[in-house]
């Protein structure tokens, strides 16, 4: 009897410490790892299974959705999400150089090689620093774009301590791949703004330019949504330099070749800035791994897919995460 009391107690009372648990108000911290400063939030107990969230280009931990992160957090994560270097709220060197971005481009076009500030596998490093520094031996990486990218540096460059990869809408950077219009890419690289009211129309812009065909967007929402980015953090010129880390980057396709991580691939068939045969190429070259495309899916975390890709991420969670209470449950 008393056992079965206990199980009653802990099956009602999961909700409410589950809410308790997950929520996505904890403030956020910082730690100094070198010359780069990050800013992160750790959401979950200490003692749970962690899962690092990489966040691709320009983007902050905001852009990671909190219901998506309590969903995380509710399967029994420590859920942390960062801000990479020269964005959000984290910092890299002060006397950090201009970036050409229109000259990079240019290389890259024409097949020659480019040079950045700092490269992707940097900022690998930097995501391991911040492990390294919240004490965290063993993790969970899920990687959005070019955090994607990032997370397969991260999978390769500690193999023993990646428990189980997830890369959303992201790359093996590759040539021959199919490329993004050119009207998108001006977009992307569209950073100098001369008002707050220009930027945050710029960026409504591109929010819509990466969305669904198949939703309908409301301009005032995207508006609101940049506007809470912009306020948060605007750093355009950090956003260039992180584009340039990925204009430099050569393939990953040897990289991916000698991964041995649990891996899932999810991509897009309507993504418009990495078309589906980017992710599936990145699955191709994965020993073992699995891909799911969600058909419609864009190159944005739209409301409309949170439940899709819900359904395809958490099942290989679950799949990989310690064995416990949780997972019996």
């Amino acid at each position: 009897m008393r056992v079965f009391l206990l199980l009653v107690a802990l099956l009602w009372g999961l909700p409410s410490a589950a809410v308790e648990r997950c929520d996505t108000r904890v403030a956020t911290a910082k730690v100094a790892l070198g010359e780069v400063q990050l800013a992160y939030q750790s959401i979950g107990r200490a003692s749970d299974p962690a899962l690092l969230l990489v966040m691709g280009l320009g983007g902050q931990l905001i852009h990671w959705p909190d219901e998506v992160v309590r969903r995380l957090c509710g399967q029994g994560f420590r859920v942390i999400r960062f801000d990479n270097r020269d964005v959000g709220l984290s910092r890299w060197r002060q006397d950090a150089p201009a970036a050409d971005l229109a000259y990079g481009a240019l290389r890259h076009r024409l097949g020659l090689s480019v040079s950045a500030p700092y490269s992707l596998r940097d900022m690998a490093g930097d995501a391991l620093g911040l492990m390294d520094a919240l004490g965290v031996r063993q993790f969970h990486v899920l990687g959005a774009s070019m955090g994607g990218m990032i997370a397969q540096h991260l999978a390769d460059l500690v193999p023993a301590r990646v428990q189980s990869l997830t890369l959303i809408m992201t790359s093996s950077g590759a040539r021959g791949l199919p490329s993004p219009s050119p009207e998108l890419l001006a977009l992307l690289a569209r950073r100098e703004a001369p008002s707050r009211e220009v930027a945050l129309e710029q960026q409504a812009d591109l929010l819509a330019a990466l969305g669904s065909p198949a939703v309908s967007d409301d301009r005032e929402r995207l508006l609101q949504q940049a506007e809470t980015a912009y306020d948060r953090a605007f750093n355009p010129e950090g956003v260039e330099r992180q584009l340039l880390a990925i204009l430099a980057e050569p393939s990953r396709v040897e990289l991916l070749n000698r991964l041995r991580v649990p891996t899932l691939v999810v991509h897009g068939t309507a993504d418009p800035l990495l078309p589906a045969m980017h992710g599936v190429h990145v699955a191709a070259h994965i020993q073992g791994s699995e891909l799911k495309l969600i058909p419609g899916l864009a190159h944005r975390f739209q409301d409309a897919f949170k439940e899709p890709l819900l359904a395809a991420v958490l099942p290989h969670l679950r799949a990989y995460r310690q064995h416990g209470l949780w997972a019996r449950l």
